[in-house]
């Protein structure tokens, strides 16, 4: 097809792509990330360069991954390929005892830590999931992108990329109303997209150089944070304090407590520094569940307010 850039790499390493990628989807209909029958992983980015369309396709049985890219950022998603498949991630740093946690690590060999290197395209949906249930969250971003954000280059009919930083501070108040979206959500991604350029140059910092440019922006805590550096820079360390269930589950997997809070699990998890984050989601993959207390996050409409 015309306007279109291949590339095929050896990742040298077991690698599960379609895993390794999964933490950037926003959701099963998210409009920027698409799977296929074929195993394809397709994501529609904005990249310094310009909008791209990204299409990784496995080839298990040589060892490679072939990748095709379309519009103006694709030479850049093509030159970023391997870090988005977590060749700059070194899972081998964490190294543990016998027991649960290494048989997670074990089973998950060939899922890798993935690094976008865009920082604004992972801080604005994690803004977007503050205090809220994840499918409202979802919606949301679903309802932004397809009213707001451009058409992914390249054959990919449907998808879409997400607003500029120009184009979400552009956004009127009721829009974001009607996208179910409350002002101080809202507010937060305005202050955000104002110091786009600042924010950005977050991917290339260090773990606290990092947490400090983002949490400098009011309304985006340690949480928004993390849940941006895991994607945008494949933090290893890069820990969702503020999460609703993690504590528990933390306090229940390593020290067989049911109930816990930030400061408990920041605690349980110190041993483990700079892989805090892997180990978290490690422990995701264990079938440990901590028993419920009280109600779940009941959802908010906030269009009828």
């Amino acid at each position: 097809m015309a306007g279109e850039s291949v590339r095929r790499w050896s990742p040298g390493y077991p690698l599960d792509v379609a895993r390794t990628l999964l933490p950037l989807r926003r959701g099963p209909a998210d409009p920027s990330y698409r799977t296929t029958g074929d195993g394809a992983v397709w994501r529609a980015s904005r990249t310094p360069a310009g909008v791209g369309t990204l299409r990784v396709l496995p080839h298990p049985a040589a060892g490679e991954v072939e990748a095709t890219a379309w519009g103006p950022g694709a030479d850049w998603l093509l030159d970023r390929l391997p870090a988005l498949l977590g060749a700059e991630d070194r899972p081998e740093g964490l190294v543990l005892p016998p027991g649960p946690l290494r048989d997670a690590q074990r089973r998950t060999a060939a899922v890798r830590l993935s690094r976008t290197g865009l920082v604004l395209e992972s801080l604005v949906p994690a803004i977007l999931e503050q205090k809220v249930t994840t499918d409202e969250a979802y919606r949301a971003f679903r309802t932004l992108l397809r009213d707001f954000g451009t058409p992914a280059p390249g054959p990919a009919e449907g998808m879409r990329v997400a607003p500029s930083a120009r184009e979400w501070a552009m956004i009127p108040s009721w829009e974001w109303h009607r996208a179910g979206v409350d002002p101080k959500r809202s507010a937060t991604v305005m202050r955000a997209v104002r110091l786009a350029p600042r924010l950005e140059e977050a991917s290339a910092m260090g773990h606290e150089e990092a947490f400090a440019r983002l949490t400098a922006v009011p309304g985006v805590g340690v949480w928004t944070a993390a849940e941006t550096l895991q994607r945008s820079n494949g933090d290893p360390d890069a820990v969702s304090v503020g999460d609703f269930h993690l504590p528990n589950l933390v306090g229940w997997a390593l020290a067989g407590r049911p109930r816990s809070d930030d400061a408990q699990m920041l605690a349980l998890l110190e041993p483990y520094r700079p892989h805090r984050y892997r180990v978290c989601r490690l422990l995701t993959t264990t079938g440990a569940h901590a028993p419920r207390y009280g109600p779940r996050l009941t959802p908010n409409d906030h269009r009828s307010r």
